[in-house]
């Protein structure tokens, strides 16, 4: 008797307990996804999910014909469900409006529940839509921001118990209990919705006036990795997924930003430059001076093989030129006689350093590495080619990192789109603060570079990207994104 009462006491209650009851689900309310200032990104609309208890349907016909009719159900299906099902509940329909779900209730239809439901609503549609994610139909999120913290959005359902007899009916005159769900928390990111649907404008416009496969903008703080904004064309409308074309859906949801990578072109130039400023601060004999006058020729010879600038120049145009006119002019001769100067030891230093060819961190699934030849079976001439930004691939979170870390003192912070989780209450559950993970070049170097960068959207290749009143530093690139632009007041960086 102790043994059956104490020791195994608990165990032989839940049983009884899960065999005198039936219960329907009361669903969690998912928590909000907001943007830095609190404007709802993800939200929910009230709905409701309809229920059967087979064991308490006195007219299977009735009911079968008119939930047919109100939700859009197969009526022989249904009732063959609830003849013959073994399970105590049916879930007929999740999603259903208030509006039917008060028509059903004065039908009196026994057996026949109701639960609040949430629809996933999201108030600007195709805003953000491969940032935020989607969720299935049951409410778990299946990617971007709703699946990577669903733990914190989905909270806990609740449940209705009744107490029933042997076969599953409702005992007359036993009052039912109420568990209460526990709503999702709140997840605030770091994304600021004002300078969002201006970064939203600028990729619509330029995708429909250049007509590119896609085009993608990616606003980075570069004193603490926070991202502000992250907006790519083509993009799908949150609130109307094509559910029925996984294809579709799966090509249309990928982050662009942070899963994919390409050849960064003329943009990685910033990389080289930065590592040549920097050597040459050290002392580093193999190091250009920042006064070097390089070889004017709009050629190098590798290993035999013939590296051009990417423009021939009018005549007398391709000059000689130091480093500052070199970035200005964006000339490939010029980086691949650093490159090389430096080595592939060096250069592969820097590379490292910056975080290509790793994870940068950014909280969201699926991140690309990018691929980098190993240093090992590199060669003259893919070091060449490296030194301005080809026979590498990047992803643009880590371009943008990398080129954040060039400017702002040489500090790379790891970046993310959530700042803060909470409960509906308000009270903090998690705090997610910037993380500086290394100083890759020094202040001095930064400095250096930030003005050299200025003069290319002064005076240089970058002229489009100038903005009257704002001091903005940038590198244009012909493949993948076109410029990596800096943007800074006159009184220190913007953003």
């Amino acid at each position: 008797m102790f043994y059956i009462q104490i020791v195994w006491g608990d165990e032989l209650q839940s049983k009884a307990i899960d065999q005198w009851t039936r219960e329907l689900p009361i669903i969690a309310s998912r928590g909000l996804i907001t943007d830095r200032n609190g404007v709802v990104l993800a939200g929910n609309e009230q709905s409701y999910a309809v229920f059967i208890r087979t064991r308490s349907v006195v007219d299977p016909v009735l009911v079968s014909n008119t939930l047919s009719k109100s939700l859009g159900v197969d009526e022989k299906k249904l009732y063959d469900k609830i003849l013959s099902t073994k399970t105590s509940e049916i879930t007929v329909k999740r999603r259903v409006d208030k509006q039917t779900v008060e028509k059903l209730n004065g039908a009196n239809l026994n057996g026949v529940y109701f639960s609040p439901d949430n629809t996933r609503y999201y108030p600007y549609g195709n805003s953000l839509s491969q940032v935020l994610g989607y969720t299935s139909i049951d409410g778990h999120g299946q990617s971007g921001i709703e699946r990577y913290y669903d733990e914190y959005l989905s909270g806990y359902d609740g449940e209705i118990l009744y107490e029933a007899d042997l076969v599953g009916k409702d005992i007359q005159g036993k009052n039912a209990r109420y568990i209460s769900a526990t709503d999702g928390l709140t997840v605030k990111l770091t994304i600021d919705y004002e300078l969002q649907s201006i970064c939203d404008g600028a990729v619509a416009k330029a995708y429909a006036e250049y007509v590119p496969k896609s085009a993608a903008v990616i606003l980075l703080d570069p004193s603490n990795g926070q991202i502000l904004a992250m907006s790519q064309s083509p993009n799908y409308d949150l609130n109307d997924l094509p559910r029925d074309d996984l294809q579709l859906l799966n090509k249309l949801s990928r982050c662009s930003l942070i899963v994919d990578s390409y050849e960064p072109g003329s943009t990685f130039k910033v990389l080289t430059a930065a590592a040549n400023i920097e050597e040459y601060l050290k002392g580093n004999p193999n190091a250009f001076s920042l006064e070097h006058i390089f070889n004017s020729s709009r050629y190098r010879y590798v290993d035999g093989k013939k590296i051009k600038c990417w423009s021939t120049h009018e005549k007398g145009k391709h000059a000689n030129e130091n480093l500052a006119m070199a970035l200005n002019n964006s000339c490939n001769p010029c980086f691949v006689d650093i490159a090389l100067s430096l080595g592939k030891d060096k250069i592969y230093e820097y590379i490292t350093a910056f975080g290509y060819g790793q994870a940068t961190g950014v909280d969201f699934d699926g991140e690309a590495l990018g691929m980098l030849v190993p240093k090992s079976a590199v060669k003259n001439g893919d070091l060449a080619r490296i030194g301005f930004g080809q026979t590498i691939a990047v992803t643009p979170i880590q371009l943008a990192c990398a080129t954040a870390c060039a400017i702002n003192g040489g500090y790379y912070y790891e970046p993310y789109l959530v700042s803060e989780i909470k409960d509906s209450q308000g009270r903090i559950a998690e705090m997610i603060n910037p993380k500086l993970k290394r100083q890759v070049i020094s202040e001095k170097a930064s400095k250096i570079l930030a003005e050299y960068l200025e003069g290319v959207v002064a005076n240089g290749s970058g002229k489009q990207a100038y903005i009257e009143g704002y001091k903005v530093g940038g590198k244009t690139g012909v493949f993948g994104l076109t410029c990596v632009i800096i943007a800074m007041k006159k009184r220190g960086i913007m953003a």
